[in-house]
Formats: structure tokens, C-alpha cells, sequence
């Protein structure tokens, strides 16, 4: 075998085993992505109220508006007040979710809570014990709050279906990505399961501007 060929030979080995490597790279690549994928919802500032607080706002026997049906009974308002911080810093047009609680309780960002003044403490979801105080004004009256304003803990609803296929149970903490051009990573993420709830991660609209996230868009469990 003279030169020439020996250098063709060689050649179409070399071409022919990078062809192999590239084809094990894309398929390790399309293997690697594992875990349990949630569709994510951004959650805007919101206020939940109890029926005493919804007439002391609208009047009285006054009756919330239901205008789209959320998970698990919940529902956006046609109504919606304004919140004011003890430096009598407001914020319109915040959306009221219904059905009434227990307990009077308002969500915000922490760039919300740094406009109104106040020091909202990230908390899950009913835990308003010692949070921040806040005004709420609606169209016949002013709710004045010793506490009850809060930054959601980001969390991930589920079914138990949903749970038992990702491998976690209620109140587990996890981290998730999000694989975008940002790649951001989750921690502290709050496991809540429940038969009513559909599968879907809530954060902020802080947490979603920074690590350039829709509603709608998807991270992994990991």
C-alpha cells in the first residue's frame, strides 16, 4: 500500500470516527436531560380577603365577582383595591382572589415591597404571623392591617399523581432549572400536593424578570 493510499485510508477512518463521536454526543445530550418537568406560573401582586374585610372595603353584604376560575376553587376577582405602605406609598389595581379566607392576606414582590416601604418577610402561603402591616383602601372603606403582607415562597402545586411520578411528597424542598439562555437555578422550592391542584410552579414576578421566564414556559425538577 503506497503513501497516498495509506493517507486516504487513514483519513476516512479519522472522518468516520468523529462521525461516530458526534452521533454518541448528541444522543448523551438528549439522554442527559432527566427529571420531572412543571410548567411555570407567574404570580402577580394579589390579595386574599375574608368576608368581614370584603364589606368593610365594598360595603355591606357585598358578594366578590368571579371572573376566571383558578387551581384548586380559587378565582380572580373583577374587583381589585389599593395598597398603601406605612411611608403612604400605594399601589393600584390590585387584583383580589377568591373564595374569602379565614384570613386577610396580601402577596407581593420584593421590589413591591421595597416601593410601598414596608419589610414583607417570604413566607408560605398562611403563615402571616408577624409580617408587615399595610392599608388597604377600596370604594367604601379603608382595612387598616397590624399584619398580613407577605412574599410568597416560591412552590410547585401537584396532584398526587403528579407527586408520586416525580418522586416527592408534600412540603419537600426542592431545586429546579430553568434551562434558558439566563440558566437559572431554584432553590428552596416548596412541595405542595393536593387532589384539587393541577401541576404548575409559582414564583414572583421578580423571580420570573430575572431569570427572563413566561407563564407557560418549563423547568426541572432536579
Amino acid at each position: 500500500m503506497d503513501e497516498a493510499t495509506i493517507k486516504l485510508v487513514t483519513k476516512l477512518v479519522e472522518e468516520a470516527v468523529a462521525g461516530k463521536l458526534s452521533s454518541s454526543q448528541a444522543n448523551t445530550g438528549k439522554t442527559e436531560k432527566k427529571g420531572f418537568q412543571v410548567p411555570v406560573g407567574v404570580s402577580a401582586r394579589h390579595i386574599h380577603l375574608t368576608q368581614e374585610d370584603v364589606e368593610i372595603l365594598f360595603g355591606q353584604g357585598y358578594q366578590l365577582t368571579k371572573c376566571k376560575e383558578l387551581m384548586g376553587g380559587q378565582y380572580a376577582c373583577k374587583e381589585a383595591v389599593t395598597i398603601v405602605g406605612l411611608k403612604l406609598r400605594a399601589i393600584e389595581n390590585v387584583r383580589i382572589l377568591g373564595p374569602v379566607r379565614k384570613a386577610t392576606q396580601v402577596e407581593v414582590s420584593s421590589t413591591d415591597a421595597i416601593k410601598l416601604g414596608i419589610k414583607a418577610p417570604i413566607r408560605e402561603s398562611g403563615n402571616i404571623s408577624g409580617s408587615a402591616p399595610l392599608a388597604v383602601v377600596g370604594p367604601k372603606g379603608v382595612l387598616y392591617m397590624k399584619e398580613g403582607c407577605i412574599i410568597a415562597k416560591r412552590h410547585i402545586h401537584m396532584s398526587p399523581e403528579d407527586a408520586r411520578e416525580a418522586g416527592v411528597k408534600d412540603n419537600d424542598i426542592v431545586s429546579v432549572v430553568a434551562d434558558n439562555e439566563r440558566g437559572t437555578i431554584f432553590n428552596h422550592v416548596q412541595i405542595r400536593v393536593d387532589k384539587t391542584f393541577t401541576l404548575e410552579m409559582h414564583i414572583d414576578t421578580d423571580e420570573a424578570n430575572a431569570a427572563k421566564i413566561r407563564t407557560g414556559d418549563a423547568v426541572t425538577i432536579l
